[in-house]
């Protein structure tokens, strides 16, 4: 009786140890679960996917998600502030871990911003700044350096004499100010330049062909052009060849467009951005602070000018 008496006690031993096992695979997710339970979801607000550049840098951004396994959800706001409000808060409703967020307005973007802060979702901002929010990174080239490079450009190109029109980007954002700022430093309180002409094309090509088109029929002798960005530049060179003028012209992106104006000799130069490169970073550091590591303030993202040369 002793001998089956042991038997049972370690029969009962072995079932023990076994209902623990099984018990704690019933609570406990397996590996597979538990790397779906961590992966990460972050959220893209772009200014508009109608500009090349922006689809490229969305492109860029993807590309980087997929390695590192985070999710990413990206909306359009088609240059309309409200909009992105409303994607902004579309995408703090659907919990995303961090937010991406490319402003169509610097300044009317703050509050969506708040909003996230609110929801303790933290922001990033890519390509262009916002005055008011918490933003724990910047990801964007030193645009300021990129006016200054198209307006050192111009200068020599000219000889240092003649007159210049600026065509703007979307008033309010940062790269219209900064561009414009480190154009102005390079231009102003040159003695045989003028600038004839500063007016917004808000970024597109059809609105810089059409402001274009009317500074040329007001103001004469015209011997070059810098334009915020390709987009603009593009329709700005459109006008120029129709009406039969030969005026340099210089863009800001290097979109492909651009650049294929450049090999042709339509296009003086161009200042290469990287988007792709803006869009990975920009997860890049979205991952990092999703893990909870430190980041920097800003992540410049290296400038070069493109030109046939």
């Amino acid at each position: 009786m002793r001998k089956i008496g042991s038997w049972v006690m370690v029969g009962l031993l072995v079932l023990g140890l076994l209902a623990g096992c099984s018990s704690k695979s019933a609570l406990e997710p397996s590996d597979k679960e538990q790397g779906k339970d961590q992966s990460m979801t972050i959220g893209l607000s772009i200014s508009t996917l109608n500009n090349p550049f922006f689809v490229t840098l969305r492109e860029g951004a993807e590309k980087a998600a997929k390695e590192a396994g985070a999710k990413l959800i990206v909306t359009d706001a088609q240059n309309d502030t409200a909009q992105q409000a409303n994607d902004v808060e579309d995408l703090i409703q659907k919990k995303v871990d961090i937010l991406l967020i490319n402003p169509t307005d610097s300044k009317a973007v703050a509050a969506a911003i708040e909003s996230a802060n609110q929801a303790d979702i933290p922001v990033i901002t890519v390509d262009r700044e916002a005055e008011k929010g918490k933003v724990r990174s910047h990801i964007a080239s030193d645009n300021v350096e990129g006016g200054k490079m198209a307006g050192d450009l111009i200068l020599n190109k000219i000889d240092g004499k003649g007159k210049i029109v600026e065509l703007e980007g979307i008033p309010g954002t940062s790269a219209a100010r900064d561009r414009g700022k480190g154009f102005h430093k390079a231009v102003d309180n040159k003695g045989g330049v003028e600038v004839v002409a500063s007016q917004p094309a808000n970024f597109d090509r059809a609105k810089g062909l059409s402001v274009m088109e009317n500074i040329l029929q007001s103001k004469k002798d015209i011997q070059a052009v810098f334009a915020h960005n390709d987009e603009m530049a593009l329709g700005a060179l459109q006008a120029i060849q129709s009406a039969k003028k030969d005026i340099l012209v210089v863009g800001f992106d290097a979109t492909d467009d651009a650049v294929k104006a450049v090999e042709k000799g339509n296009l003086a130069a161009t200042i290469a951005q990287r988007p792709v490169e803006i869009g990975q970073k920009a997860v890049q550091i979205a991952v990092k602070v999703g893990k909870g590591e430190s980041v920097k303030k800003f992540y410049p993202v290296k400038l070069e000018m493109v030109t046939k040369d």
